[in-house]
């Protein structure tokens, strides 16, 4: 490791799985790299320091705010822009420093104070991840900061929606501020636990949020084709700016598309008024370097999943929220949370109409959350009975650019016609157009939406426990999930926190789970990860 300049192993691609050293496989460069490690110990330091304000009945909103979008903009594929790092660290010290001082023995997190840029710099160096030295302690406090990261990303969602939750942000706290002490294991252990149960706290807020603002999903046909006016195409995961771009287009003359993860939003009862919602543009987040350049209007990030972009299309480049890349044009929020995308529509304009994608052409099917699929709950259940629905197999999660993810494709085409695959989020893509087909009118393939909408098929797979009178853990559903970033992170402490068991993991286990962590996690949970699709396909198809 003579020639590391950062290390960083929180996603699924990190080099060799074991750590990027020298720059990230995501494309953040070492100094991002720093900066982001320390505006988590900045963060850290905050949170301590606000928790003892609490003790004495100093609560200051300000800190909930700036904790989670800090640390959402941590997350891989988020933000990429040196400045905007450097300006949350003096931010994070200035809102601690307007507090009362947490007591006689603070820890360095808590005093520290940045002389200039260079310090910056110079101090990032020393507060990340490996300067904690034992292996358990430190896949432990990464396995709860990776977690906590995935809450901050759902929480600034409902947030933004108006849906907020103290219980939330005060355990947000209490775990940044936990890891600038030392722990016994089994305190650590109960830590990693309790957050998964705020995981599925924050899902179901989220959940509220969305169906509240927009209505409950229904189960839609989107296309894929492409339309004779210029497009402007939306990627990330916020359907408040995407309701906003679309009322302020809607008369411009210009169509809008979704990508990725904005996908699911066609299901929505609010945004099928808006005739200029046209359809799907592309697949998962990974594809979009071909894809966007392929699209020939301008392409909004509301938030990750954000790769460096190419020169050929980073003039037509926007972000908005806590994305960021240097070069690329942010757009702020103003008073009330509105956003100005005049910008993006005036570009569109002088824009050529995108051109078709290569296998594009056949609809998607998404919108199979938890309402929508409980109500055709009478047909599943008599389907099951029947034998018609031998198994369901829970594939969601997330996807990725390693070839190796083309075992959840061969997986999907290799079930039999008696299983039904229940998924959300971007893993999505590798099977939901292969044309699988119904059982007795049940789409093969449920779309609950995004990788929050994971909440969805634990609220089915509760609903369906309670019918046939058994545990979840009895059901016939298996569950092959797919991780990428702390998002999933966050979505399968949920999982284990409900007492879910036998789920497959991959394409590979998380680096930072050590050896002890992990037996924990297959004694207690018989957590295992995927190995090919013959053996995986006869052990999760067993009676």
């Amino acid at each position: 490791m003579g020639t590391q300049t950062m290390f960083c192993y929180q996603c699924e691609q990190t080099a060799k799985g074991e750590g990027c050293t020298r720059g990230g496989v995501c494309g953040k460069d070492p100094d991002v790299a720093a900066l982001q490690d320390l505006l988590v110990y900045a963060v850290q330091g905050l949170s301590q320091v606000a928790m003892e304000g609490r003790n004495v009945g100093v609560i200051d909103k300000q800190v909930n705010v700036f904790t989670v979008q800090a640390l959402f903009a941590t997350l891989t594929n988020v933000n990429f822009d040196k400045a905007r790092f450097t300006e949350m660290i003096n931010r994070a010290v200035a809102i601690r420093d307007r507090l009362p001082p947490s007591g006689n023995t603070e820890p360095d997190a808590c005093t520290w104070k940045p002389k200039g840029d260079y310090d910056i710099l110079e101090k990032a160096k020393s507060v990340g991840i490996l300067s904690t030295g034992n292996e358990d302690v430190r896949s432990l406090r990464s396995t709860l900061l990776f977690g906590l990261k995935g809450i901050s990303a759902y929480y600034t969602h409902a947030a933004v929606l108006g849906k907020t939750d103290a219980v939330i942000t005060t355990f947000l706290q209490k775990g940044l501020a936990s890891m600038l002490r030392d722990l016994p294991l089994p305190d650590m252990i109960a830590l990693v636990m309790e957050c998964g149960s705020t995981g599925v706290r924050v899902l179901a807020l989220l959940d509220e949020a969305n169906t509240s603002a927009y209505g409950k999903p229904q189960i839609t046909s989107v296309k894929t084709t492409v339309g004779k006016r210029p497009g402007i195409l939306i990627t990330g995961h916020d359907l408040k700016d995407l309701e906003m771009l679309l009322e302020q287009s809607k008369d411009a003359g210009v169509d809008v598309y979704t990508h990725g993860e904005m996908l699911p939003a066609h299901a929505y009862p609010a945004f099928k008024k808006y005739s200029h919602l046209v359809g799907n543009y592309g697949s998962s987040w990974w594809h979009q370097k071909e894809e966007f350049e392929q699209f020939n209007g301008p392409v909004l990030f509301t938030t990750n999943c954000l790769v460096p972009p190419k020169d050929t299309y980073k003039g037509r480049l926007f972000t908005t929220g806590l994305t960021g890349f240097s070069g690329v044009p942010n757009i702020e929020a103003g008073p009330g949370g509105k956003k100005d995308f005049s910008k993006i529509i005036a570009l569109a304009k002088t824009c050529q109409p995108p051109n078709a994608l290569p296998g594009s052409g056949s609809d998607l099917i998404t919108g199979c959350a938890h309402d929508a699929v409980l109500a055709l709950a009478d047909t599943v259940v008599g389907a099951v009975k029947s034998g018609a629905i031998k198994r369901f197999i829970v594939m969601a999660g997330c996807d990725g650019r390693q070839k190796e993810r083309e075992y959840y494709t061969a997986f999907a085409k290799a079930l039999p016609k008696d299983t039904v695959i229940l998924t959300a989020g971007c893993a999505k893509y590798r099977y939901n157009s292969l044309g699988l087909g119904t059982i007795g009118g049940i789409p093969r393939v449920l779309d609950a939406g995004q990788c929050n909408d994971c909440y969805s098929l634990v609220v089915i797979a509760q609903a369906l426990a309670k019918a046939f009178g058994v545990g979840i853990n009895e059901l016939p559903i298996s569950y092959n999930i797919a991780w990428y970033e702390q998002k999933a992170v966050l979505v399968l402490l949920a999982l284990l926190h409900l007492g879910v068991k036998d789920i497959t993991l991959g394409p590979k286990l998380p680096a930072f789970v050590s050896p002890a962590v992990l037996d924990v996690l297959v004694k207690n949970f018989d957590l295992k990860p995927n190995t090919t699709v013959e053996a995986d396909m006869a052990r999760m198809l067993k009676a």
